[in-house]
């Protein structure tokens, strides 16, 4: 089955609680291959592989976002604006 999404915000996930569901097994849901990019370029490959996401950015330390959104991709950036923490759907 497959879902769409309103553009982040507003967070949507339901029916799902998982970032698997979230991906709708057509989409990627994780960016393991995006640590030490410029935040920039990261974005730009995320949006390409899920296109039900936006990105929010973060600073390095910071706190995740509690809610989970299928909508919604978090990059954890240093000072350098280069990817710390493995994005992630949720």
């Amino acid at each position: 089955m497959s879902y769409a999404w309103p553009r982040y915000p507003p967070c949507a996930s339901d029916p799902c609680t998982s970032r698997e569901c979230c991906g709708q097994n057509r989409y990627n849901t994780i960016w393991p291959n995006l640590i030490g990019v410029h935040v920039d370029e990261a974005k730009e490959i995320i949006m390409n592989d899920n296109p039900l996401v936006n990105v929010v950015f973060l600073p390095q330390g910071g706190e995740a976002l509690e809610i989970f959104c299928c909508n919604r991709v978090c990059i954890f950036m240093d000072e350098n604006y280069l990817v710390r923490k493995v994005p992630v759907v949720g």
